[in-house]
């Protein structure tokens, strides 16, 4: 029994070093990439192995008000996709739709007026990204849009019957065809089938069936003491209000929610644990058609699936905020990092960061 002490007390010691110096090597990433807040997780599906919050919530002001706290909320951009994804699958366990499920076999209203090119469209191929719909990956395409009216879902309702009238990306021999819209098509596919907006349905899932907290928009929207998004103005780096006039309603399932830390970091521990063959809200091999069910892009995870080296990753970014995971499934662990600009010198930094965090031998804490 002594001997099984001091070894514990020794394992404890070179996580707690590891971590320490983990800590300081992520600081001094910050600051040199001029990131204002930045976190990090290392997990496996059983654990969280270190996970730290660093900085402030805002480059303008730093004193303790606005601070980094583990509880802060961070925008996770198109990392949301992984999210409807999974709400999806849960519907698809339900029995409440198939991932072929016709788009027009539930909306036959819109089908005399459909481009052709999409008549056979399912909610895999739009989850997965092999519908042809156009991108809507910039603020641009989305301002040129005839203005639609009502409730967010009614507005994304009437966004959906554009998309499937309008002309599809053109054939390319790419697997897949990026798309936000996409996932606004798959969205209203859901709400159909289940008689809830995508918006209740984050409800059922996140918060009433996993008891995660998580917001819808930017952080700072209804709450100023939460982090800021930048981004550059004028050359310099300038924290963005949450009244900012830049809407992601249209494409909300897309990529427009924010999460703290550590609730996206039990999201991610359910896929790797599912992954690893434990089924929890979702059966085992639901988690591996979601992550490796289609080669290159799934359903809101790129991957890499081959004997031996089977890895998802996303990177979620609107622009002031950027969030990258990465989920080794060989090796039971995951890296998540989330910082509140997204600037190509934080990317950089965001990048060496996960260099660091695979470098730290992370298995071994």
């Amino acid at each position: 029994m002594k001997q099984f002490c001091v070894a514990a007390g020794i394992l404890m010691l070179s996580i707690s070093v590891k971590g320490q110096l983990l800590l300081r090597q992520a600081d001094s990433i910050r600051i040199e990439s001029q990131i204002p807040e930045l976190s990090y997780v290392i997990l496996t599906a059983d654990h969280i192995l270190t996970t730290n919050t660093l900085g402030f919530h805002r480059s303008d002001v730093q004193n303790t008000t606005t601070k980094a706290k583990s509880t802060d909320y961070f925008h996770l951009g198109s990392n949301t996709k992984a999210i409807t994804g999974f709400i999806a699958a849960y519907l698809v366990v339900q029995k409440k739709i198939s991932w072929n499920t016709r788009f027009f076999d539930l909306f036959p209203e819109l089908k005399k007026d459909a481009n052709a090119a999409y008549l056979d469209i399912t909610l895999a191929d739009c989850l997965s990204h092999r519908a042809r719909i156009k991108p809507y990956t910039s603020g641009t395409e989305l301002v040129k849009l005839p203005k639609f009216t009502g409730t967010v879902s009614e507005r994304r309702s009437q966004f959906v019957a554009y998309l499937v009238k309008d002309e599809p990306v053109q054939k390319t021999n790419a697997a897949y065809s990026y798309s936000n819209a996409g996932y606004s098509v798959a969205a209203a596919m859901l709400e159909k089938v289940s008689g809830r907006t995508w918006e209740k349905l984050v409800d059922d899932i996140l918060s009433k069936k996993l008891h995660l907290n998580y917001k819808f928009g930017w952080p700072n929207k209804t709450n100023t003491i939460q982090p800021w998004g930048h981004w550059i103005e004028n050359g310099v780096l300038t924290p963005l209000p949450g009244t900012t006039a830049y809407n992601l309603n249209l494409i909300e399932p897309a990529g427009d929610l924010s999460m703290p830390i550590d609730d996206y970091a039990k999201f991610i521990q359910l896929n790797l644990s599912g992954l690893n063959g434990k089924d929890n809200l979702l059966k085992s091999e639901t988690y591996k058609y979601l992550h490796y069910g289609q080669n290159d892009y799934s359903i809101g995870w790129l991957n890499v699936n081959s004997k031996g080296k089977q890895i998802s990753e996303h990177a979620g970014s609107a622009g002031t905020f950027y969030c990258y995971t990465l989920i080794n499934t060989d090796k039971n662990i995951a890296y998540i990092i989330i910082a509140n600009c997204a600037t190509e010198n934080a990317q950089k930094g965001i990048f060496k960061l996960l260099n660091k965090m695979i470098q730290s031998k992370a298995a071994d804490y």
